[in-house]
């Protein structure tokens, strides 16, 4: 079955392309401060992008590698709950595509921004000993007001390893809107692009590797409230008060069946991690 990286596009000024997010869960509110929304540029298509992010240090927010390799231009970071309940976005375009924004324009957007930077061992989704799809947002000025998550220790999740890990409840959050039924024409579940907002929800465990968490992502399991899916990349897995993975992968374009993490209680994570930190 083929892997789907949960990336999105993002809202252009012309109208809605689909773009998805948590599946069932429910708005986020100020849950979860410290978890923020980015969009870039991808240097090769021109196009425009989202993910969720987390501050772990005054300047620094981890996130997919898939959301922060071949991008161009610098990075919007917000940390706003509501982006948009309707359209349009309030999310600026570039003045150029083809380089990405402009600390200049995001300046006079009133955005935050920052470099973003991907793990160097990245295998891009080909190598799944050495998956390591984590990346890095580095701001240029540091974010005060928001107390940033804690990483989780070195082999934390080790100790969730079946069958624990299928009694064990992990916390996602993420940017975007439900997978939900429309108000008209049929009524299967499908992406809806509005309202743009942050979203929570729960999904218990159901594989854990060296590399990889897997979650289970029906919002029918009466075990969890839902799982993520293309807006939700790079967005924190939260248990007991710590960041342990973010959200890499899925296997549906509905988005109701497995997803996957990055691990990050992992050396090679951490080990990188810490000239930033």
């Amino acid at each position: 079955m083929a892997l789907v990286a949960t990336a999105a596009l993002t809202l252009t000024v012309t109208g809605a392309l689909p773009a998805t997010a948590i599946t069932g869960g429910e708005p986020d509110g100020n849950r979860h401060p410290n978890v923020g929304m980015i969009a870039f540029y991808d240097a090769a298509d021109h196009l425009r992008y989202r993910c969720s992010a987390t501050l772990i240090s005054p300047t620094v927010l981890i996130t997919a590698a898939h959301c922060t390799e071949g991008t161009a231009g610098v990075t919007l970071v917000t940390f706003e709950s509501v982006i948009a309940e309707e359209p349009p976005s309030p999310l600026p375009v570039a003045a150029d595509p083809g380089t990405g924004y402009t600390p200049e324009e995001l300046e006079a957007a009133g955005y935050v921004w920052g470099t973003p930077t991907a793990h160097p061992e990245y295998s891009g989704f080909t190598d799944l000993a050495n998956w390591n799809d984590v990346g890095i947002v580095v701001l240029d000025e540091p974010v005060t007001g928001i107390t940033p998550a804690t990483l989780a220790p070195v082999g934390y999740l080790d100790q969730f390893d079946s069958p624990v890990l299928n009694r064990t409840i992990f916390e996602l959050v993420g940017y975007g809107t439900e997978v939900r039924k429309p108000e008209s024409g049929p009524q299967k579940p499908q992406p809806m692009s509005y309202p743009l907002i942050r979203r929570y929800t729960t999904a218990p465990g159901q594989k854990l590797t060296p590399q990889i968490l897997q979650l289970q992502g029906n919002p029918n399991d009466n075990r969890g409230g839902g799982g993520t899916c293309f807006g939700d990349s790079g967005g924190p897995v939260f248990l007991n008060g710590y960041l342990v993975a973010v959200t890499s992968y899925g296997y549906t374009a509905n988005c109701r069946y497995l997803g996957g993490y990055q691990r990050v209680d992992i050396p090679v994570v951490q080990d990188w991690l810490t000239p930033y930190l």
